[in-house]
């Protein structure tokens, strides 16, 4: 049962053993008829996962986006996650299932400007495993994917939602913030060049779902393993620094 938002994305992946389902997951009429499908599947199948991978990015300096941003954000990244384990926790109960969360790896280490988005997956990651915790005395897994840059629809919208978001700033916040969004855009840009595809993804996700043992983490491509890394064994100051020249090298000249 594969979740779209629009009926022209379900006829674009509609094939063998794959079923559309309209869902937007922050829409309650969309997930009890989801609900509902799977319990009245005609072949009695069990629900064996969840993977939860629906996100929105949209990232300026804390100071500069607006609250309803921060809100509709949090109400895709994090709530909208909550109400689909909820809501299908009972069927994952029956068949000792496994809750797949897709978080990144901007929830271990958030540069200047992330904040948005960084916030919500900081909370995926907490969320994440706290459920791990509740849901193993009764046998339902609890994995978290931590991809790096991944080429996909959202990732083509950096520079469209910074050159929106600069636009509306004020004088005073252009000036403080004007190079930053532009070093943004140019190092996300630059990150895409070596991102991995999201077939790619979506494979690694499959073959960690049918692994027995699972680890409750997983990262997806080199600059999420590094970033990983970094962050477990740099005190902050140092990160700060390293992520502050990272940044700057993207400044206009």
């Amino acid at each position: 049962l594969a979740g779209v938002r629009r009926e022209i994305d379900a006829d674009a992946i509609r094939g063998k053993n794959i079923e559309p389902v309209l869902l937007d997951i922050t829409n309650e009429a969309h997930i009890a008829n989801l609900v509902r499908r799977i319990k009245e599947d005609p072949e009695k199948r069990p629900l064996r996962a969840l993977v939860n991978n629906a996100a929105i990015e949209i990232n300026a300096p804390v100071e500069v986006l607006h609250l309803s941003e921060w809100r509709r954000q949090f109400e895709v990244n994090v709530f909208g996650q909550v109400a689909m384990i909820q809501a299908v926790l009972p069927a994952l109960f029956e068949s000792h299932g496994t809750i797949v969360n897709v978080s990144s790896i901007g929830g271990k280490a958030a540069m200047a400007g992330y904040g948005p988005y960084a916030s919500t997956k900081f909370a995926l990651e907490g969320l994440s495993d706290a459920l791990r915790r509740e849901l193993e005395p009764f046998g339902v897994k609890v994995i978290v994917i931590e991809p790096g840059g991944v080429v996909s629809p959202m990732s083509a919208q950096v520079r469209t939602n910074a050159e929106k978001i600069t636009k509306e700033m004020t004088p005073e916040h252009r000036s403080r913030y004007g190079g930053l969004m532009h070093a943004m855009v140019s190092l996300a840009e630059s990150y895409i060049k070596d991102a991995i595809p999201a077939e790619k993804a979506g494979q690694i996700i499959a073959e960690t779902l049918m692994t027995k043992r699972p680890r409750t983490r997983y990262t997806i491509g080199q600059d999420a393993a590094m970033v990983r890394f970094l962050n477990w064994s740099l005190p902050d100051k140092v990160l700060d620094k390293l992520l502050a020249q990272s940044t700057k090298a993207h400044y206009p000249r």
